[in-house]
């Protein structure tokens, strides 16, 4: 299995927001995405590819010396593989080589899985954000990996 991490381009939308419906359940919209890609200049989105099918995500922000990871997900084919790794890796490098120091993200409490690899690449837990997500007013974990 060969996977290639790139940057998003606006012919990857549709891909990403089928990722999105099944990862999520208040999922990014289609015409959100779509901004994001083509619109906001402090937004990155890369993607991770294999055999030149869309497999996972990751989008974030870059706000002075800081990147906020957005969203990350991967098709649920492909779970449990490693591509959640090349992405976070993609992003890291990606930061060093750009100067920003800081990368932030905040998280379900109770998703372990997405906790550990957040901490496997660095991320501390730093506070929480009280019932941020909606759905089921879930308190979020805020996390940090500072250089």
């Amino acid at each position: 299995m060969r996977v290639t991490i790139r940057q998003m381009e606006s012919k990857d939308i549709n891909e990403v927001y089928e990722i999105e419906k099944e990862s999520f359940s208040i999922p990014w919209s289609y015409e959100a995405l779509k901004k994001e890609v083509e619109e906001n200049l402090l937004a990155l989105y890369i993607v991770a590819e294999i055999d030149e099918k869309v497999v996972g995500y990751l989008g974030m922000w870059k706000i002075m010396d800081e990147a906020h990871i957005t969203n990350i997900a991967v098709k649920k084919d492909y779970r449990g593989q490693g591509i959640g790794d090349y992405l976070m890796m993609a992003v890291i490098d990606y930061c060093e080589k750009h100067n920003i120091p800081n990368i932030t993200l905040e998280v379900r409490k109770s998703n372990q899985v997405a906790i550990n690899l957040y901490k496997k690449h660095g991320f501390i837990e730093s506070g929480i954000r009280p019932k941020y997500y909606t759905d089921e007013d879930e308190d979020a974990l805020i996390m940090w990996r500072r250089k």
